[in-house]
């Protein structure tokens, strides 16, 4: 990748380092042609004989055909799910349950090569992430909770709390195995079984997860994956046998179930859209701040739901802090999620770059001045260059709406006071994150941001005993830690 021309001509552009393909092997991942469903422990084909492709983002090639569930195979499904809790997995010691869930982390650790190829050719993202962070951190959070199983009497005063039954689990395609393991890990620990349908467009990696349970042995019915788009959820989420949903995914879905449920009695956990603000005081260690920017909003091509979306940077540095961005954009290396090198991947799907592409054009439109690193971007594929919008106002579409792109949006703030007021001003409020050298100075901001995350000289930074969770559009609960067993069990 090369920088853009504008910073060729000023003479500043970084040194331009060649880097050799570093490719990682497609061998080490097995691709079936065809996929069926997971129920009751086995693969099993869908009743009504209905498939769908999945494509391969960074080459628009087809790599499998997978199950299209129908609502009886969904059906199937929570009654498999019924009869393991009933029979097998509610009455089992917690002990004998830590086992299972502790096996399971290790065979992830022990076929993490093959998880993170798959990931990154089904998704996008670039394998140095799906190795680095998203494989690990699956892991991570199956061993955390394997430790909780047998001390939920722990979990809060009072008697010891028992499970709910069958949770009904709906993930989305960013961090598809992670999201997988945040609500599997959690809901099995705690005693429930499960019913979990990926997202359409990423549904490899959670069927080799299925896999891996056999592996495990899990006793069949306890795990089941049915796949398939937004019609299998729904079916799911409205079945009556289900008595606990778990969703992360769009704002908008998200209200709709959340409707659905209303009077149901069904528990419900939301973890929703985001709109987070990075701020940047002046004291903050700029190059350090740089990276956290960087990782804050173009890690994963910006799908991530907390992304450091905004950019909230103090006056008096604003534009040195965008010029080093742009000399660090200019850095990065976009192409082949699977070559080593790779710092940006592809988009997702064909639908999700046309939306980046409407809210660009529409920041643009708005008085928004963009700015793109000059890399080429291949010819087959879905991409998007990392691009930085300044000159924002609050009121900009591309300032209140979520991208789920690499965009990011430049404003500027002159005391903290002012600095809260516009991280504040937004419907959603899942994460932030403060940029100073002094400690007083973001406890005061952390106690008066309206998120479920603060991060401090960090970002997208993730722990198994931390919950995650929002205020307002982005949802309620919360995922990980102690506090993430607790939707999982009987008030």
């Amino acid at each position: 990748m090369t920088s853009a021309s504008n910073d060729r001509a000023a003479g500043n552009a970084p040194l331009a380092i060649e880097y050799a393909p570093a490719p990682e092997s497609k061998a080490v991942v097995n691709i079936r042609e065809r996929y069926q469903l997971f129920i009751d422990g086995s693969f099993v084909p869908p009743l009504q004989g209905g498939y769908f492709p999945t494509i391969n983002p960074a080459t628009e090639e087809p790599l499998a055909e997978v199950a299209l569930a129908g609502e009886d195979d969904v059906d199937r499904a929570v009654g498999a799910a019924r009869r393991a809790f009933d029979e097998v997995w509610s009455p089992m010691p917690g002990r004998e349950r830590a086992k299972y869930i502790f096996r399971i982390a290790r065979i992830i650790q022990e076929r993490a090569r093959e998880l993170a190829v798959l990931e990154s050719i089904d998704n996008g993202k670039p394998i140095r992430e799906s190795r680095d962070v998203d494989v690990p951190l699956a892991a991570a959070y199956f061993f955390y909770y394997a430790g909780w199983a047998d001390k939920l009497e722990y979990v809060r005063p009072g008697p010891v709390p028992g499970p709910i039954g069958v949770a009904g689990q709906v993930i989305p395609w960013n961090f598809p195995l992670l999201m997988a393991a945040w609500k599997l890990a959690p809901a099995l620990a705690a005693g429930n079984t499960c019913v979990l349908k990926p997202a359409e467009t990423t549904p490899l990696s959670a069927l080799l997860l299925a896999e891996i349970f056999q592996q495990a042995e899990l006793p069949p019915g306890v795990a089941n994956i049915v796949t398939g788009a937004g019609a299998t959820g729904a079916a799911l989420v409205a079945h009556p046998g289900v008595g606990k949903v778990a969703f992360t995914g769009s704002t908008e879905v998200g209200k709709q179930i959340q409707g659905e449920l209303a009077g149901s009695g069904k528990r419900l956990t939301l973890e929703l859209g985001g709109k987070a603000a990075n701020i940047i005081f002046d004291d903050a260690p700029i190059e350090q701040a740089i990276e956290g920017i960087v990782n804050g909003i173009y890690f994963n091509q910006g799908h991530v739901c907390c992304a450091g979306s905004r950019l909230l940077v103090q006056e008096s540095i604003a534009d040195e802090v965008v010029e080093r961005l742009r000399r660090r954009l200019a850095t990065l290396r976009l192409g082949d999620p699977l070559d080593k090198n790779t710092d940006i991947g592809a988009i997702n799907s064909a639908a999700q770059l046309e939306k980046i592409r409407r809210l660009s054009k529409t920041g643009e439109a708005e008085g928004g001045i963009s700015w793109s690193s000059g890399c080429a971007l291949p010819e087959r594929g879905y991409w998007f260059p990392p691009t930085v919008f300044t000159k924002v106002e609050p009121a900009h579409t591309i300032a209140r709406e979520e991208i789920f792109g690499p965009v990011l949006s430049v404003m500027t703030f002159r005391t903290p006071e002012e600095a809260v007021q516009r991280a504040n001003n937004t419907v959603y409020g899942l994460s932030a994150g403060v940029w100073t050298e002094k400690g007083s100075r973001i406890l005061w901001m952390a106690e008066r941001l309206r998120a479920g995350v603060v991060w401090a000289n960090t970002y997208n930074r993730f722990d198994p005993a931390s919950p995650f969770g929002g205020f307002k559009e982005s949802g309620f609960g919360r995922e990980g830690g102690r506090h993430g067993l607790e939707a999982y069990l009987e008030r």
